[in-house]
C-alpha cells in the first residue's frame, strides 16, 4: 500500500504552519469555502513531480504577505518501505527534494510516490479544448512510467525552440536538425506512454464490477497519423517545415493529439453527455487508473478528489467511498460539509479546516 502517514506544512499557501498524522485511512477535508482545504490537496500533489495539481509557480505557493518560500515535509509509506519526502522552495526559486535526507531529482520522486487527481476545474474536461484532456491524461500516464514527466519537458522545450526558430523565418536546415531529433526522440516517447497508458485504463474499467461508467477512449491525430518512428518523425518534421514557417508554430507531433471518450453503455460522446455523467466517467478512469497500478506494481496511486461529490448522486457517492477502500488506497478529498462524507464514517481520517485572520487550522474529527 501506497499512504502518507505525516504531513507537515509550513508558509505554503493559508497554512503558516500545519502538521497531520493519519493511520493510512483515505483522508476527508470539510470545511467553508476558503478556508484551506483545497491548499492541503496540493501540498500532497507536491509529492509528485510537476507543479502540483494548480500547475502553479513557486512563488506563488508560498504564504503572502511573507513570501518567503515554503516547505513540506512527509513520512512515506510503499509497501513495507518508509521514505522521509522533503520539498521546498525558497523565495520563489525551483522547488528542490530530498528522499532519506539527500537530494533527489522530480522523476526519483515519481517513482515512489504516483499521485491522480480530480479537481472541480476537470469538470468541463470533454467539452473544452484538447490541451487539458492531454494535461489530463500525462498526469495519467506518468503514475505508470514515472519518466513520463521528463520525456514531455523535453518535448516542450525542444518544440519552443523550433517554434521560434519558425518565427524568426530561418531557413537554412542545419538549425533545425538537433532541436528536431530531440522533439522526435521525445515525443515519440510521449505519444507511446499515452497510447499504452489508454490500452491500460480500457482493460482496467472493462474487467471492473463498478457503479461507474466505462469511457472508451482514443487518441486522435489532428492531421494525418502519429509517425511511428524517429526517422519519420524527422521526414514529418522536415517536409512540414514550408508550411510551418507560414504559420510560425509546429504542426507534427503528439501536441496535436486529443484523446477522446464515448460512453460506452449509451454509445454517446463524453462532451454530449449530462453534467453528471461526465463526471462520472472521470471518476470511472482515476478508478481504473488505480487498478491498473495495483496490478502493475502491487498498490493504488494517492488519489486527491477535491470536492468530487459535487456532481454525484448518494448512490454513486457510496459507491465510490465503497470502491476506494476497495482498492486499499489512500485518498485525499474535500467538501464543504462533514455530511458528504456520511456513508465514509469510520473508514476515513476526517479533519475540520477552519480560517481565521491568522490563517488556516485544523481539527482532528474522531468517531
Amino acid at each position: 500500500m501506497l499512504f502518507v502517514s505525516s504531513l507537515t506544512v509550513s508558509h505554503f499557501r493559508s497554512h503558516k504552519v500545519a502538521r497531520l498524522e493519519t493511520d493510512g485511512r483515505p483522508v476527508v477535508f470539510f470545511g467553508a469555502n476558503g478556508s484551506g482545504k483545497t491548499n492541503l490537496l496540493e501540498a500532497v500533489s507536491l509529492l509528485s513531480p510537476g507543479r502540483g495539481m494548480r500547475r502553479a509557480s513557486a512563488e506563488d505557493m508560498a504564504r503572502k504577505p511573507e513570501s518567503l518560500g515554503w516547505k513540506l515535509q512527509a513520512v512515506l509509506h510503499v509497501n513495507e518501505a518508509t521514505y522521509e519526502i522533503e520539498t521546498w522552495s525558497e523565495q520563489g526559486a525551483p522547488r528542490q527534494v530530498k528522499i532519506d535526507g539527500k537530494p533527489a531529482t522530480q522523476t526519483q520522486l515519481g517513482a515512489l510516490c504516483r499521485v491522480v487527481w480530480l479537481v472541480p476545474v476537470m469538470d468541463r474536461l470533454w467539452v473544452e479544448g484538447a490541451e487539458g484532456r492531454r494535461r489530463f491524461l500525462d498526469r495519467l500516464a506518468l503514475s505508470f512510467f514515472p519518466d513520463h514527466g521528463e520525456a514531455a519537458v523535453t518535448y516542450e522545450k525542444a518544440m519552443r525552440e523550433r517554434n521560434k526558430l519558425l518565427k524568426e523565418q530561418v531557413r537554412d536546415a542545419h538549425w533545425y536538425k538537433a532541436v528536431e531529433t530531440h522533439m522526435a526522440q521525445s515525443g515519440l516517447k510521449v505519444h507511446s506512454n499515452r497510447i499504452k497508458t489508454i490500452e491500460r485504463l480500457i482493460t482496467a474499467q472493462s474487467l471492473a464490477e463498478t457503479s461507474f461508467p466505462v469511457a472508451d477512449l482514443e487518441l486522435e491525430q489532428s492531421e494525418g497519423a502519429m509517425p511511428e518512428t524517429v526517422d519519420d518523425f524527422l521526414t514529418e518534421l522536415g517536409d512540414s517545415r514550408f508550411r510551418d514557417l507560414a504559420i510560425g508554430r509546429t504542426t507534427v507531433g503528439p501536441h496535436r493529439t486529443d484523446m477522446v471518450a464515448t460512453y460506452r453503455d449509451k454509445g454517446v460522446p463524453a462532451k454530449a453527455a449530462s453534467t453528471g455523467e461526465q463526471k462520472a466517467l472521470l471518476v470511472s478512469l482515476i478508478l481504473a487508473n488505480g487498478r491498473a497500478l495495483c496490478e502493475d506494481i502491487g498498490y493504488a496511486p494517492l488519489l486527491l478528489l477535491d470536492e468530487v461529490s459535487a456532481h454525484l448522486d448518494v448512490a454513486r457517492r457510496a459507491a465510490l467511498y465503497d470502491e476506494i477502500c476497495a482498492l486499499n488506497a489512500q485518498a485525499w478529498m474535500t467538501g464543504t460539509e462533514a455530511e458528504m462524507f456520511r456513508e465514509f464514517a469510520g473508514r476515513a481520517d476526517q479533519f475540520e479546516i477552519s480560517d481565521d485572520s491568522t490563517g488556516s487550522s485544523i481539527s482532528r474529527i474522531t468517531h
